[in-house]
This record gives structure tokens, sequence and C-alpha cells, in this order.
């Protein structure tokens, strides 16, 4: 049984989630949320906590936004976008149970205080800006460390915001530099 409530986008999330864990989870009704349902939500996290596990789309991009800009105490949990991905439909309801489990046990809060570890030096030298090959790395990185896939703006805001330290950071480029040769 999973402590927190996990917030996901729609019924079908909500199917999908149920069919991996034993928790209590909330919809937002897509980019249908409101006011009332923030209320709720925002109950909840104060009650039990949330994990906020959005479909890895522009979409659950723009809910997760708006989630943590309203609700103080919140973890992130990221399904890779190829493992929520049917036949072209990427969503919650895509992935495994396993891949459910997976994002949520490596579900992430983030930190109040405004932390400064990563810079924009530290992604030009891991080679997470500056190159053709960017881009792809960041998506590799995120998933490997659970951050999700991510501009370069905010995947250094994730870095420090989630408090990834450089020993997990240079251990996940570790892995990705072996997977890739």
């Amino acid at each position: 049984m999973i402590k927190e409530i996990i917030v996901v986008e729609g019924k079908s999330d909500i199917s999908a989630v149920k069919k991996a864990v034993d928790a209590e989870v909330i919809s937002t009704s897509g980019l249908g949320i409101n006011d009332k349902i923030i209320k709720v939500i925002k109950k909840a996290s104060k009650n039990r906590g949330i994990i906020i596990l959005t479909d890895p789309d522009y979409p659950g991009k723009k809910i997760r936004n708006i989630l943590s800009s309203e609700i103080e105490n919140c973890k992130h949990a990221f399904i890779p976008r190829d493992k929520a991905n049917k036949n072209g439909n990427i969503g919650v309801e895509n992935a495994s149970p396993e891949e459910i489990r997976v994002a949520l046990s490596n579900a992430k809060a983030e930190l109040s205080v405004d932390r400064k570890e990563f810079t924009n030096h530290d992604m030009v030298y891991y080679e997470l800006i500056g190159n053709e090959n960017a881009s792809k790395r960041r998506g590799k990185l995120g998933d490997e460390i659970g951050i999700g896939y991510c501009s370069a703006k905010q995947f250094l805001k994730r870095l420090n915001s989630f408090g990834i330290t450089r020993e997990e950071l240079e251990t996940a480029i570790t892995i990705v530099n072996e997977n890739e040769n």
C-alpha cells in the first residue's frame, strides 16, 4: 500500500495505476483541472501527501506544472515516454504495471530551498546542452535518474529542485554511456 495519494490525469490512468499498486488515486480530469479539483488535491497533500504521475507529453507537463505551483510538498513520478507509448498514444494508461511501480518507487520530492548544485556550465560539461545529441542524452539521463524528459532549462531546474547529487548524475551518465557503446 502506497501511503501518498497518486494524482493522474484521467479514468484510464486510475485503472492502470490500481492494476499496478494498492493506492488511492485522484484524477485531475486532464486539462479540465479546476479550482475544485485543486482544493481536493491540496487537502490530500496535507493529510497524506501526493505523488504526481502525469503523461509524459505536453498536457501532462502542463498539469504537473499547475499542480506543483499550487501545492507544496509534492512528489513527482515519471514514466519514460517510450514505456508509456502504445501505437503512438502516449499516456500512463499505456504503461505496464511494472513501469508504473518503478516510476512510483523512484518518486522524488521537490526541495523547498533554492539549491544551486548544478549550473549551465555543468550542462555543457555533461553534454546536456550545446551539441546535436544533447536532447536525446537528457532524455536517457532523465529516464535513468527518474526525473523524466524535458528541455535543458527544465532539466537543470529538476536536477537542483529534486536534490539529485553529482554522484547520482555521474553514475547515471556512466550507465547511459555504457548502454550507448
